[in-house]
């Protein structure tokens, strides 16, 4: 079940921090970074954020949280974490799916590490384009995808 996450809830906030914490410590190990700024998150930059948050739920437990800023035309997926004991289940393809089923936008961009190659995998399969490469704070080298959403009248 997805459902959406009131992040200015203190026990929500931690939840979903908590999963933050354990998901992005494996994204650091495979980009081998030894300084990683989504570990730094505290707590009120979960309780002020100003985007949205979905969290994916798996025998009443939050397995998985995308974020995401979204208007009308468009949706960039800020975050996109699961919790290690949840991997390989199809989990982030499901938060995927949901956005492209209840948001209207037509353009979605993302962003990850160069060297995460299983979110690369999962942003390609789901028809995201390359754009951008970069270095981001602590020489952290990201790709920026991009996906178009095209309406027939």
């Amino acid at each position: 079940m997805i459902k959406k996450l009131d992040h200015r809830s203190i026990a929500v906030a931690e939840k979903i921090r908590a999963i933050f914490q354990a998901s992005y410590a494996v994204e650091a190990e495979l980009l081998q970074a030894t300084n990683f700024p989504p570990l730094q998150r505290n707590i009120d930059g979960f309780l002020h954020s100003e985007t949205d948050f979905f969290g994916y739920y798996k025998n009443q437990e939050m397995a998985a949280v995308i974020e995401i800023k979204s208007n009308k035309d468009a949706t960039h997926i800020q975050s996109l974490v699961v919790a290690p004991k949840f991997f390989k289940q199809g989990i982030a393809q499901s938060l995927i799916s949901y956005l492209f089923d209840t948001l209207d936008s037509t353009v979605y961009t993302v962003e990850t590490g160069a060297a995460n190659e299983p979110a690369i995998r999962l942003y390609k399969k789901n028809g995201f384009v390359e754009i951008s490469q970069y270095y981001a704070e602590f020489d952290i080298k990201k790709v920026r995808f991009e996906k178009k959403i095209t309406t027939t009248p």
